[in-house]
């Protein structure tokens, strides 16, 4: 093997294993629910369908935030999300499913601005303030998890627990590579006041 050919492949083996630690550190965190009593739960968007109904990853989210609800663990939940290529607020998707799913329409707070992460924790913790609630539980995939709480608690959100949806499939690969980029970001970002 040539010494140019080597420098290469040691290279891209120093650079995988950089990204494969902190990519490590997310999946362990986010699959390890911290599941306690919460003023509410906030579940965050993601795609739904051109016939309206949500993604199956959307679904999955919805239907832990349904079975935590039913165990007691808190009584309001926020929905967030913005509206999709396919025209659909997420939000408002998600607070439907909910509420044909036993949820009381009276305890779903619609964050219809919730496009991205930081704007559904920015979001997230001015309801919180306003509902004078203490405790939040995130609810999102799991590779999500840890960066939806690092933001939640840069807008002044001390306790943030968290459940991940169960659902798998071949692109958490990606999304969890995405993640560490995404953290890392959300490390060094300015969180505007709320």
């Amino acid at each position: 093997m040539s010494r140019r050919l080597f420098k290469i492949f040691l290279t891209v083996g120093v650079l995988s294993t950089l990204c494969a630690i902190p990519a490590a550190i997310l999946v362990i965190d986010g699959l390890r629910d911290d599941v306690h009593q919460a003023d509410s739960a906030v579940v965050l968007g993601n795609k739904v369908e051109t016939n309206g109904q949500p993604s199956p990853r959307l679904q999955a989210r919805l239907d832990k935030t349904v079975q935590l609800y039913q165990q007691g663990l808190f009584a309001n939940v926020i929905v967030s999300g913005g509206v999709g290529i396919e025209g659909f607020n997420e939000a408002v998707v998600m607070k439907q499913y909910l509420v044909a799913h036993g949820i009381p329409e009276a305890h779903i707070y619609v964050d219809s601005n919730g496009k991205t992460t930081y704007l559904t924790a920015k979001n997230t913790a001015r309801i919180m303030k306003e509902q004078n609630w203490q405790s939040v539980m995130v609810i999102s995939q799991y590779f999500h998890i840890p960066r939806s709480k690092l933001a939640l608690n840069r807008f002044g959100v001390s306790q943030v627990y968290s459940a991940h949806a169960n659902f798998y499939e071949l692109r958490d690969i990606y999304s969890t590579a995405r993640e560490v980029v995404g953290y890392a970001s959300y490390l060094f970002r300015t969180y505007d006041a709320i």
